[in-house]
């Protein structure tokens, strides 16, 4: 009789402890999932006065005689037939290429819209085009080949995440970004070492790279003073102050030296 009744009430306490065990599970399964509001969103754009921009251009130039270009040797793949001399010093006449030109400081806490149009990086000749590139972190870089062979573009950045992939001719392009402001984000392609070139990852989209004749030009500034960079691969960098008014237009010209 005592067994019956022992037995009893284990029962009736086994039913007891499934039923919390159920309601605890089913409180669990109600709790909301986590929102995407947890989740810091992007600051929005500060607004600029477009009656009140500024603009700030100028030229670079090489003081001295520019080193001869070394011959590149692309016999190792038969398909690779473009233009076979080194751009790591680009000079004609004393204009200096390929130098990155960017607002370093002076913006603040400044935030600017993100570009919804990708900036492209081209194969062809088995050398990278352009050989320099701005854009702004989290800008999409279309990824080209128009060669007849597989390329291997591999960046090796010092505060990005670094990645190597692999891209035959004819194939789609590679859509990429970059989160972190960078300059000087070395790029080469591990199937054609020669081919090298540098992508300058910023926070602003107030930058330039000159071109054949050296020039470059900044538009749209809000006025204040500021820090503007000269960047070239092998000669290192220059900065210099402007103080740009409502409206102004100066130039702001650099020198290397080989």
């Amino acid at each position: 009789m005592m067994n019956k009744k022992v037995f009893a009430m284990l029962g009736v306490l086994s039913l007891l402890v499934l039923g919390l065990l159920v309601g605890c599970t089913k409180k669990t399964e109600e709790q909301p999932a986590a929102t995407s509001e947890s989740t810091p969103s992007a600051p929005a754009a500060t607004p600029i006065d477009p009656n009140t921009v500024a603009s700030v251009s100028g030229t670079v130039k090489l003081d001295g005689t520019a080193p001869k270009p070394s011959k590149i040797d692309m016999s190792q793949d038969a398909a690779c037939k473009g233009n076979n001399m080194s751009e790591t010093i680009v000079a004609n006449g004393g204009d200096l290429a390929n130098v990155f030109v960017y607002v370093k400081d002076g913006l603040g806490n400044r935030t600017f819209d993100v570009p919804k149009d990708s900036v492209v990086l081209d194969q062809k000749g088995c050398q990278y085009h352009p050989h320099v590139l701005g854009v702004m972190a989290g800008q999409n870089i279309e990824i080209r080949n128009d060669d007849p062979t597989t390329h291997n573009i591999h960046p090796t950045p010092a505060d990005n995440r670094e990645w190597n992939e692999s891209q035959p001719p004819q194939s789609p392009a590679l859509e990429k970004s970059f989160a972190r402001e960078e300059i000087m984000l070395p790029v080469k392609c591990n199937q054609h070492p020669w081919m090298k070139m540098y992508i300058n990852v910023v926070k602003s989209p107030f930058y330039a790279v000159t071109g054949p004749d050296g020039k470059y030009e900044i538009k749209g500034l809000p006025p204040g003073d500021y820090t503007i960079a000269f960047v070239q691969e092998k000669l290192g960098e220059q900065d210099q102050k402007v103080t740009l008014a409502a409206k102004d237009s100066k130039t702001v010209d650099a020198t290397f030296k080989p």
